[in-house]
């Protein structure tokens, strides 16, 4: 086990035990610990219609789909255990099966903390976290808690920190006109993700803060949020291009460099009518990647136990600058290199939720993903003789128990 995590853990320990000041003296001590098991997953099949470029539900998957229908994309199983220490305590830990981005489908242990209500309107958490970039980020792996059948990935597919290993603290607030949340955060990040098979980048040791505020009246649900990440490790970038990239580039170092993560999140869901919509900005303060501006809306509109729904997703990113002068062969060579991160491209989603059964719903979905030539994120393995044009087939069955 990580020493930073053991650290966590016992921080989280000694969080559990204190006693709150307010606690009352004279109140029989709790029960026994409680336990519940809760389960969740998806079964998906997917497939596109191009060779020239792999759609991939994020980019924490080394590759993904082509003419062939596979359920490697979206196909996932989680066990969570709920543990109730104290009416105030509690412990969560959740394992997941998913394809992950060394091509396996080995479990991985993703949640894993300690939660105690220091009052009733401010909590603290340690340990292992979902991360919480965006609205709704947290839980983009449970299939079920979402209408559509995955996330935009023009949106949701630069993200490839699913969670970390940390400390959180929120607090909520009654202003007489909606409730206000606040959730600030820190830590470190625990996975590695896919470049190009067969490297990886290893994400781990990578230092996270953020924060992010909540309204909430009703139907309705407001974030903004910021978060940061500060890399851990070098991207394997020479050995990637075959050639000295860092050498002869310098500015595509990424090691002690920033990600920032900027959104404004905007949801309402009331009756038979659900909107949700968000904007965010990615800032590299590196050449590494170029920023990213994307934005999404989903409509949605209940009829019995269906769910029709359409979305509109957009994500554009600005080329990177490169200053080291080089001759001009390698320039070119470069400067090629760098195009592989950018994104230029919308994606019309058209799909349906049947919710046929208790805690079981099938959906099936198509993403028409129409680009510019030039675009490349967030696809991986895109030709150079790709038109742009990309459709995605997907069904799916949701489940939870």
């Amino acid at each position: 086990m990580p020493t930073r995590f053991r650290i966590i853990c016992l921080l989280a320990v000694s969080m559990a035990i204190a006693r709150p000041a307010y606690a009352d003296e004279t109140a029989p001590a709790p029960p026994w610990p409680a336990i519940e098991f809760k389960g969740f997953g998806t079964l998906g099949v997917a497939r596109s219609d191009s060779k020239d470029s792999q759609f991939v539900r994020d980019l924490s998957q080394p590759d993904g789909l082509g003419k062939h229908w596979s359920g490697k994309t979206d196909t996932m199983f989680g066990l969570q255990a709920n543990l109730t220490l104290s009416p105030r305590t509690g412990a969560v830990m959740q394992g997941l099966v998913r394809y992950r981005y060394d091509g396996s489908w080995r479990p991985e242990l993703n949640l894993a903390f300690l939660r105690h209500d220091l009052a009733p309107d401010f909590t603290l958490r340690a340990g292992r976290m979902g991360t919480e970039f965006y609205l709704q980020a947290d839980a983009r792996q449970v299939g079920y808690a979402s209408t559509m059948l995955r996330p935009p990935a023009d949106y949701f597919g630069p993200i490839v920190v699913s969670y970390f290993d940390g400390v959180d603290a929120s607090l909520t607030g009654d202003t007489g006109y909606g409730l206000l949340r606040g959730k600030l955060f820190a830590g470190w990040a625990a996975e590695k993700t896919p470049v190009v098979k067969p490297h990886t980048w290893d994400l781990r040791g990578s230092r996270m803060a953020g924060a992010y505020l909540d309204y909430l009246n009703g139907p309705w649900q407001m974030r903004v949020s910021r978060s940061q990440i500060r890399f851990q490790h070098e991207l394997p970038l020479d050995a990637v291009a075959g050639f000295p990239i860092l050498t002869l580039a310098p500015e595509l170092g990424i090691e002690g460099h920033h990600a920032t993560y900027d959104s404004l999140g905007l949801i309402y869901d009331e009756g038979r009518l659900q909107v949700q919509g968000q904007v965010s900005s990615i800032h590299y303060d590196t050449s590494a990647y170029e920023d990213t501006r994307a934005g999404y809306v989903m409509l949605a509109y209940r009829v019995g136990p269906v769910t029709p729904y359409l979305s509109y997703s957009r994500s554009r990113s600005r080329a990177a600058s490169l200053s080291t002068p080089t001759v001009p062969a390698l320039q070119t060579a470069i400067r090629q290199f760098m195009a592989q991160t950018h994104s230029d491209q919308a994606t019309y989603t058209l799909g349906a939720r049947w919710d046929f059964q208790r805690n079981l719903a099938l959906k099936a979905q198509l993403d028409m993903i129409r680009a510019d030539r030039s675009s490349r994120f967030p696809q991986r393995y895109t030709q150079n003789d790709w038109d742009g044009s990309l459709n995605v087939f997907s069904l799916a069955l949701d489940f939870v128990f």
